[in-house]
């Protein structure tokens, strides 16, 4: 791992990924690395299980590249810290986005909203589910219409649909998370938990590190 973080511009595409999950044509752009040459450095990072690239769910032709939270924690490696109060955006906002929201308050004793670009009557039964048994509780929770202006906000779409339906601000993060609706099974739900809690803890971790660190004499 270490020798594939050599190179300077893997090095600076991991510290890109530390916090959000890009596209490839989106890490070309930001790293001004030729398609070609991006695809070399991205199969150099992922055979040392550095990232990890997987299909959009909304556009199939996308694909996303997501850094591995426990590899970058077993070398050190620092994430982004939040910019404000975490807002996690979904489409339904009826299932990932409240569980992240849920999750980060639980992990973290800050208060988190969710919202989606379409929101669904209610909460799906399987996100309430799958809360009850991560010691969670989403009974209360109501889905609502995302605010595009939320200023002082660390926005988090957690849904590749409502990524690629919006316009996301260059500080925003993106989680592409599967659905779980999709499947419907309590497995697919756990799954998507298991995934953001995987993600805060990977946050909070390294950030407790930094912390531990700058107070040392």
């Amino acid at each position: 791992m270490h020798a594939a973080l050599g190179d300077p511009v893997r090095l600076a595409i991991i510290d890109d990924l530390a916090a959000t999950d890009r596209s490839p044509k989106e890490l070309s752009e930001r790293h001004h690395v030729p398609t070609n040459l991006l695809a070399h450095h991205l199969d150099a990072l992922e055979d040392v299980g550095l990232i990890v690239r997987c299909p959009s769910s909304a556009d199939k032709r996308r694909k996303y590249v997501r850094s591995s939270p426990e590899q970058l924690l077993s070398i050190g490696f620092d994430v982004l810290r939040p910019a404000g109060r975490m807002l996690f955006v979904c489409t339904r906002n009826s299932a990932r986005s409240q569980l992240a929201a849920a999750l980060w308050t639980a992990r973290t004793g800050e208060p988190a909203s969710s919202a989606g670009t379409h929101p669904a009557p209610k909460v799906h039964r399987g996100a309430i589910a799958a809360a009850r048994r991560a010691g969670l509780d989403l009974h209360a929770a109501v889905p609502r219409l995302v605010d595009h202006a939320v200023p002082g906000a660390q926005v988090v779409t957690v849904c590749d649909r409502a990524h690629e339906e919006l316009t996301p601000e260059p500080d925003w993060w993106h989680w592409s998370i599967a659905d779980p609706v999709e499947t419907g099974t309590a497995a697919a739900f756990d799954a998507a938990v298991a995934d953001i809690d995987a993600r805060i803890h990977s946050i909070i971790a390294r950030i407790h590190s930094t912390i531990e660190e700058t107070d040392r004499p």
